[in-house]
């Protein structure tokens, strides 16, 4: 049976990222998929672009206007929208590979315990030594296929019925929201399978300081997801009532100094590595300071509440 196949992007101030994204899928893609969804919470620039591929293909487009909140947020505004038996996410700034709806769809198909498949992500920013730091390090990736906890959003997809089953993403997080959603998928009873053959390219973090903003917003998200799911791998204990909780306070505190030396062996070339090395340090620290600061940020509002 062939099933059909919906893509889901939401945007934000990113046209001509956009025009790439809509591209690769639209003019590029060996098998089309059915529909795309594209979620605008940004001006007029994006519409426009949507508009001008709506008119030169076939393929139904369909372009939604929201108010931006969250990636979440938006993903939800959209995805009643997609009528597919298979839902793929993917966002503006990346561009699918030409088998991507085909590998997606046979790979569903091969693993019907899926719920949740994806694939690897390439930077295409990678000439400058933070793109390399950031292909190496941003994304997870393996060199064959297997069972996962966690797919990436930008190159993943759900079997319809799993998200009717699961339900909405989580719209408090502002990061971390296909972490939580792969883990509610598994929660289900179902597994998320990761195939390195399912690719998609995406542009990095340009610049040292937004790279490490957004290492430091993934420390926060780190936090409220293993909050949230106390039962999930975590790199903090949430409490002090055994050895191993104390391990772990070690562990996050040694891990400023073995991670960037064992991550540096992720990135090619032997140059590249001694450069990379002082901005996984820096990394690293952005993303600890992120968790300490969200749990900080949680601690002073249960105080407020207490003391209101």
């Amino acid at each position: 049976m062939n099933k059909t196949f919906s893509v889901l992007i939401c945007t934000y101030q990113r046209h001509e990222l956009l025009r790439k994204s809509l591209c690769s899928l639209v003019e590029h893609t060996d098998e089309k998929p059915d529909e795309i969804i594209v979620v605008n919470g940004g001006d007029e620039r994006a519409d426009e672009v949507v508009e001008q591929f709506i008119k030169k293909t076939a393929i139904k487009i369909r372009l939604i206007k929201t108010q931006n909140k969250n990636l979440a947020t938006s993903r939800n505004v959209g995805l009643p929208y997609c009528c597919g038996d298979i839902i793929a996410l993917t966002d503006d700034d990346a561009e699918v590979f030409p088998d991507w709806v085909t590998r997606m769809k046979k790979t569903h198909e091969d693993h019907p315990e899926a719920g949740a498949v994806g694939g690897v992500v390439i930077g295409t920013n990678v000439d400058a030594i933070v793109g390399k730091v950031s292909d190496a390090l941003t994304f997870p990736a393996w060199p064959s296929p297997r069972y996962v906890r966690v797919v990436p959003g930008v190159n993943s997809s759900f079997k319809r019925e799993i998200i009717d089953k699961v339900g909405q993403q989580d719209e408090k997080l502002f990061r971390g929201e296909d972490v939580d959603f792969c883990w509610r998928v598994q929660n289900l009873g179902y597994k998320v399978y990761y195939d390195p053959e399912i690719k998609v390219y995406h542009h990095h973090r340009a610049t040292l300081k937004s790279f490490l903003h957004q290492y430091y917003m993934y420390g926060k998200a780190y936090y409220l997801v293993r909050k949230k799911w106390k039962t999930m791998y975590s790199i903090f204990p949430h409490g002090l009532r055994c050895i191993k909780d104390f391990l772990k306070i070690f562990n996050f505190i040694a891990g400023m100094i073995y991670e960037p030396l064992t991550n540096a062996r992720k990135i090619v070339g032997w140059k590249n590595r001694l450069w990379g090395i002082p901005i996984i340090f820096l990394a690293v620290g952005a993303w600890r300071c992120g968790i300490l600061k969200q749990k900080w940020e949680l601690m002073q509002t249960k105080g407020s509440n207490f003391r209101s």
